[in-house]
């Protein structure tokens, strides 16, 4: 057979093959049955195809103490290929929570959320061939967590300690280091009664010792006061730390060094002392 008629197969092929997928995705019906999803997909994937996938897993308590903190986990690893990975509340006042571009890591982040109502949490990842992949889960939980002031604004020298931050970081035998980091910051919406304005970390970037950047975290109003993360990258052997650098809306910079150490000798060091 001649290569152009090949050529022309393999074209074909990929069209008929694309549309199938949008119609099989747009086919599907809402998991979460969310009054909000077809404005949700519109907002966050426009025109392009995405399928609900279990691989995308995402992980709230079934019980929510506190609705200003809510540990979120999401979890892609089942996924090849991943480019971005957006999480949104579909009924909170600002859906869209954050989003991480995972260059050299893992499409794995915890973190902390504050949610308005019981809403569903959902993961989309987007994988090179251009498809969304949607997870998610409702989360039942008392309202009022974005429109509550951050507790730092109790304390009248809160803003002395915005931007100091903690860590640990651990490497691991399959070559990614685990690493959790705490900023200092009032993570403000803007949605309280004091006219508070909003005033929130935007920006988190990951990097080796050498500059480069593994990761990059795009933060929005939902992520809880003192936001705490956590992340795998692919830091390089020759690295003893794993550099972060912060800014939030107001131009302020933070940066952090986190010492890392093999996961096994921890555990080793641990059990020695119990």
């Amino acid at each position: 057979m001649h290569s152009w008629i090949l050529s022309t197969l393999a074209v074909a092929g990929a069209i008929f093959g694309a549309a199938t997928m949008q119609v099989r995705a747009e086919g599907q019906a809402d998991p979460l049955q969310s009054p909000m999803w077809e404005d949700m997909r519109k907002q966050f994937f426009g025109g392009r195809s995405y399928v609900f996938d279990s691989r995308v897993k995402v992980r709230v308590p079934k019980v929510v103490e506190n609705q200003a903190q809510v540990p979120v986990t999401v979890d892609a690893r089942g996924l090849k290929g991943v480019e971005k990975v957006i999480v949104f509340a579909d009924l909170n006042p600002v859906q869209h929570t954050l989003t991480l571009t995972p260059l050299e890591a893992a499409p794995f982040i915890s973190f902390r959320l504050k949610v308005e109502q019981a809403t569903p949490i959902r993961a989309a990842v987007l994988t090179q061939d251009g498809v969304w992949h949607v997870g998610g889960q409702f989360l039942d939980a008392a309202g009022g967590g974005c429109s509550s002031p951050a507790m730092a604004r109790n304390k009248p020298d809160w803003s002395l300690t915005v931007g100091n931050a903690r860590g640990r970081a651990w490497r691991q035998a399959d070559g990614m280091s685990r690493f959790r980091l705490s900023i200092k910051h009032p993570m403000d919406t803007g949605l309280t009664q004091d006219n508070i304005p909003a005033f929130y970390i935007e920006q988190v970037m990951v990097r080796s010792h050498s500059g480069k950047v593994l990761a990059k975290l795009e933060m929005r109003e939902p992520v809880s006061e003192d936001p705490t993360i956590t992340m795998l990258v692919r830091l390089p052997l020759s690295d003893r730390a794993v550099q972060v650098d912060s800014r939030d809306i107001d131009g302020n910079h933070f940066s952090s060094k986190i010492a890392t150490s093999w996961k096994e000798s921890r555990l080793r060091t641990d059990e020695g002392a119990e």
